[in-house]
């Protein structure tokens, strides 16, 4: 017998050129670690409630009726749960066509579509087409879903920030596009430089690939930062001229740990900006219920809107979205509750206000101290982290930490975050898993374990990291005294 379909040497080769960091190398060997009996610290993936984070009362109540509706007629109902709950159970039942159990549209309940499109509007002041937002399993499903519209193949480019979230790199070489990098200026507090998107462009066509879309994270994944509205009207211009689809990352817009810099969503300043571009400028904007306070990972719900894409494109992005028959129908619920939240006055307005800010105050000091615990370390400094649950410290590697990463036939910050690993039980994701520049290291981790295991983590690192850099530097005494 000859080699099979599902044999490695003959599976599809787009499926093995797939890189997936946050869940690679380190994500494996944490994994044997803790099967091993060691207490390990999962900071590579933004798993809000794996790290002990407690989810919001009102949206499980509300869920949890959706999902039991026996309970909506047992007369102690009202016992247990509070009126407004209740009521809310009751609508998003009454949206459904037979319960939690149903399939629903392929673009998702209509009714929820329509509370995604009022809190669009109220966000950025401008109206919104139920028609044109999709709700899906995650934002991933969604970007999948666009990444694969655009694709045609490997002449196709797709604009992507370096460092970049691995989802992006993965779909691109799924789909068989090429992934045209642009890189973050982390000098700037990772902004992004419009003559730097113009080089990348050039040197893409000289390839010869046509570049078809440009990917903005806002805020950024891995890099924490926020986008200043002057550097959004920058890139939509850049769109316009360049005749790009603009796909806006946006499922951070709820994590912001600042306040000089708030977030604003493409679409306000794409809309602001007025003809022609507003006219023109293809946007398809992302958003989540796992990020946040919300945190709600597991549930997979996520939405994706759509700006100037033309009637028949979005005929065709149904028919995609029917092969899947529909999105899951609790995590549509989610979203309706999370774009359209509970309002002074509501018996459990205080509770989910103290519950939501609660979360969002203790992970902006989070982010400060893990921020201020990097660059109290040797060799590391870090911007701070405005949104997003990220830190992603710079690691000023000795040159023969570096040579020894080669004699172990490992990357640099992969060999280093190893060792961290070994010595802390701290698992984070090497900066080569979402790209840098040459020759320059990195880690991403999280912000997100408990606020009081915080210190005790980064006095952890800071032992570790100095250690590390005094084994590596010959002169490291010497710069000391």
């Amino acid at each position: 017998m000859g080699l099979k379909a599902l044999d490695y040497e003959t599976m599809n080769e787009n499926v093995k050129k797939v890189q997936y960091a946050v869940r690679g190398e380190l994500y494996l060997r944490a994994s044997e670690l803790q099967k091993e009996g060691k207490k390990i610290i999962f900071t590579n993936v933004g798993n809000p409630h794996a790290l002990g984070q407690k989810p919001l009362t009102f949206p499980r109540q509300v869920v949890a009726l959706c999902q039991a509706p026996f309970l909506l007629d047992d007369p102690n109902v009202g016992l247990i749960f509070p009126a407004d709950a209740i009521a809310r159970a009751k609508h998003y039942l009454s949206l459904t066509s037979g319960g939690l159990g149903a399939y629903s549209d392929s673009r998702g309940i209509p009714g929820v579509r329509k509370e995604v499109a009022e809190f669009i509007e109220r966000r950025d002041g401008y109206p919104s087409d139920p028609e044109l937002i999709f709700l899906t399993d995650g934002a991933s499903k969604g970007v999948m879903q666009i990444l694969n519209c655009i694709i045609r193949g490997q002449g196709d480019g797709v604009l992507v920030p370096v460092p970049q979230y691995p989802l992006y790199s993965a779909t691109i070489s799924l789909f068989g596009g090429s992934l045209v990098p642009y890189y973050l200026e982390e000098t700037a507090n990772w902004g992004l430089d419009v003559n730097n998107l113009r080089e990348s462009v050039a040197q893409a066509r000289f390839k010869g690939i046509t570049v078809r879309a440009m990917v903005i994270i806002n805020p950024g994944n891995p890099t924490g930062q926020c986008l200043s509205e002057a550097n959004l009207r920058e890139i939509l211009n850049f769109c316009y001229q360049e005749n790009l689809v603009l796909l806006g990352d946006e499922v951070y817009q709820q994590n912001i740990y600042q306040d000089e810099r708030p977030f604003i969503s493409s679409r306000k300043v794409l809309m602001d900006m007025g003809p022609p571009i507003s006219k023109e400028v293809q946007l398809v904007s992302f958003h989540t219920v796992s990020k946040g306070y919300w945190g709600e990972c597991g549930q997979r719900g996520g939405y994706f809107e759509m700006t100037n894409i033309p009637p028949k494109t979005v005929d065709e992005i149904y028919k995609m979205a029917s092969i899947s028959l529909s999105p899951n129908v609790p995590a549509q619920i989610f979203m309706g509750l999370m774009v359209n939240p509970l309002k002074p006055g509501d018996v459990s307005y205080d509770q989910y206000v103290r519950e939501s800010k609660g979360i969002l105050e203790s992970l902006r000091r989070r982010a400060r101290i893990m921020t201020e615990g990097f660059n109290s370390c040797k060799n590391v400094v870090c911007n701070f982290t405005e949104g997003a649950m990220y830190s992603f410290p710079q690691l000023r590697l000795p040159p023969k930490a570096i040579e020894a990463a080669k004699q172990a036939g490992k990357v640099p910050d992969v060999f280093y975050c190893l060792k961290l690993l070994e010595a802390t039980g701290i698992s984070t994701v090497p900066g080569s898993g979402f790209g840098q520049k040459e020759g320059v290291f990195h880690l991403r981790t999280t912000i997100l374990p408990a606020e009081e295991d915080m210190p005790e983590i980064m006095s952890s690192f800071k032992k570790f990291n100095d250690e590390f850099m005094a084994q590596y530097e010959d002169n490291w005494n010497r710069s000391r005294m």
